[in-house]
């Protein structure tokens, strides 16, 4: 299914007509306390948000639902605003027009209730795969005991068992990749955030750990945002896809994923709702693009 994000125009009203504050208004509260409704049942939302830098527009009108345990991939070239829209989730930056909201609240900084897996795995070399998981357990000031328990939960839901006495120079890049994952899941965040972290990674590699993060999701419950140039990579891992057009404009399209149960099947990439969709963007790219 695919939909479109439209701006509603309403037809002016007839010369001399001149409306009273009281039913102008009324719609435009209404209106805008269901956005604020619908926004609270959301885990995250964008409401009308705009961002420039200086002084050169990079969106506006943006508007979007993200639900409970949902996957969003956003999809788009290079310097379309994807990463800028994950950072704004992550509280990186701020918006200069409307409002991003988590839980229904204004995002005014990054917290530990979200958690970013960035294209490198940045591990801190002098630190084991238990000691960097961990990490943010430490900061915290969590006592060992539960670091480490904590530290072996996760090395084992990202298929590390065994080796969280490792360091990072004895892992290949896709087990390094694995710890970054881990350790954005010890904090036990409401949203992970990814920006194109699989994107040097061989395909075998990138693959099972695109059915990794799917399997994340159904036994953790996490709500995900990743950020793609591929849209293999976008609809197999996407429950919707937000293909960035020009958001400048506040436009984009919005691509509903409907694949067999387990998502994580190997063999869903070759399923005919797969390939259909896969065709269908691709050829909306090219179009646009």
């Amino acid at each position: 299914m695919i939909r479109t994000a439209l701006r509603v125009v309403r037809p002016p009203p007839e010369p001399g007509a001149l409306p009273s504050p009281a039913s102008s208004a009324a719609p435009v509260a209404a209106a805008m306390a269901a956005s604020l409704s619908a926004a609270a049942r959301s885990v995250l939302a964008f409401d009308r948000v705009g961002f420039a830098y200086d002084g050169r527009r990079v969106m506006r009108d943006v508007s979007f639902r993200v639900a409970p345990g949902e996957i969003v991939a956003l999809l788009g070239p290079s310097g379309c605003g994807k990463t800028t829209i994950l950072n704004m989730i992550a509280g990186f930056l701020a918006p200069t027009e409307g409002v991003a909201l988590l839980d229904g609240r204004a995002i005014a900084g990054p917290g530990p209730d979200r958690g970013v897996v960035f294209q490198a795995a940045a591990l801190f070399d002098w630190m084991s795969v238990a000691e960097n998981i961990a990490f943010s357990l430490r900061c915290a000031g969590r006592p060992k005991r539960e670091r480490r328990r904590v530290a072996e939960e996760m090395a084992a839901l990202v298929g590390l068992a065994g080796r969280e006495d490792a360091y990072p120079y004895a892992l290949s890049g896709g087990m390094r990749q694995r710890v970054g994952l881990a350790r954005v899941l010890a904090a036990r965040p409401r949203v992970m955030l990814m920006d194109e972290p699989f994107s040097a990674l061989d395909v075998q590699t990138r693959e099972a750990l695109q059915e990794e993060v799917l399997r994340i999701r159904d036994r953790t419950g996490c709500t995900v945002v990743f950020v793609t140039h591929s849209i293999d990579e976008a609809v197999f891992l996407g429950d919707r896809i937000f293909l960035l057009e020009d958001i400048r404009e506040g436009r984009f399209e919005t691509f509903d994923v409907d694949l067999p149960a387990p998502r994580a099947a190997p063999e869903n990439r070759l399923a005919p709702g797969f390939l259909r969709l896969r065709e269908t963007i691709y050829r909306r790219m090219r179009h646009t693009g």
